[in-house]
């Protein structure tokens, strides 16, 4: 069989060329979301979130109560299930104001976090998606609306916060983005 080591010979070449290009091509999706602790520690570390059981948490530090999910996601099983839905800005009032209607979230007062509300659940620790991921399963590493308009902006823009390494940008109305929701624990 001398005429076998020749081609075993080309097939393992070929197999690592297909094998290094497949996880080329699958690596953005199968990135895991890496954190370092050795420059300074975590910004939202789970102990400040208190776990209600309902699929919310409730923010020591700041009084808020957070959707654990996106909209769009189902809290089952201790995790966000489903796939996040994407709004245009206008489109973000109609569903909040369905959310607080509908009473499947247990309160009637949910709304668009602002800025700096959003901003204090992000994970500069974090890279991929910058968020507790304990807290936050299943979070997109990707813009989120915020209720905070850009002030003098003739194009009413609104800022949107990126998990990702965007971070915060003005964005169009008719941008689609994620949406977490947000109210002040009683």
């Amino acid at each position: 069989m001398k005429g076998a080591a020749p081609i075993d010979a080309m097939r393992i070449p070929l197999l690592t060329v297909l094998l290094s290009t497949l996880t080329a091509a699958l690596s953005p999706a199968l990135a895991e979301q890496r954190c370092d602790t050795s420059q300074r520690p975590l910004s939202a570390p789970t102990e400040r979130f208190t776990d209600n059981g309902d699929g919310t948490v409730t923010d020591q530090s700041s009084g808020l109560m957070w959707m654990r999910c996106a909209l769009g996601q189902d809290w089952q099983d201790g995790t966000c299930n489903g796939t996040a839905q994407t709004y245009a800005w206008p489109d973000t009032q109609d569903a909040v104001e369905a959310i607080n209607a509908s009473g499947e979230q247990f309160f009637s007062d949910w709304r668009v976090p602002g800025l700096r509300d959003l901003a204090m659940i992000i994970e500069r620790g974090c890279v991929s998606p910058r968020i507790n991921l304990t807290v936050f399963p299943g979070t997109p590493t990707d813009f989120f609306w915020t209720s905070t308009a850009r002030a003098d902006d003739a194009d009413q823009r609104m800022y949107a916060l990126s998990f990702g390494p965007e971070g915060v940008e003005p964005h169009a109305p008719d941008l689609a983005h994620y949406l977490r929701l947000v109210r002040t624990a009683q």
